[in-house]
């Protein structure tokens, strides 16, 4: 496992923080992996309120996001990052482990 298994980009950070701010009873943005999607596996974004017993907890300006135990194992050294442009607005995961991924950006496979 890295020494920093994922980070937060800022903007992602300044997003989650955004959404969170908006959102009452929830404090933090939970990133999970699932098995399914068009590519084997895919991310799941829940606000949450709160952290389990084996969470990775990422805080940056504001943004918590939680990333269980399981999860980590497929999203080691990733990056989470939002992505504005003119194709519209998403969350994003940059992973150096995903050997495969479809065009929606949400789905890999390893």
């Amino acid at each position: 496992m890295s020494e920093t298994p994922v980070t937060l980009s800022a903007a992602a950070a300044k997003r989650i923080a955004a959404i969170l701010d908006a959102e009452d009873g929830k404090n933090a943005m939970r990133v999970s992996v699932e098995g399914g999607g068009c590519s084997g596996f895919s991310y799941k974004f829940d606000l949450v309120d709160g952290a389990q017993a084996d969470d990775l907890v990422l805080e940056r300006d504001g943004a918590r996001v939680f990333v269980d135990s399981l999860s980590l194992v497929y999203m080691d050294g990733s990056e989470i990052d939002f992505v504005d442009n003119l194709l519209g607005q998403s969350f994003q995961i940059r992973n150096p482990n995903a050997v495969a991924s479809c065009g929606c950006g949400t789905s890999f496979s390893i």
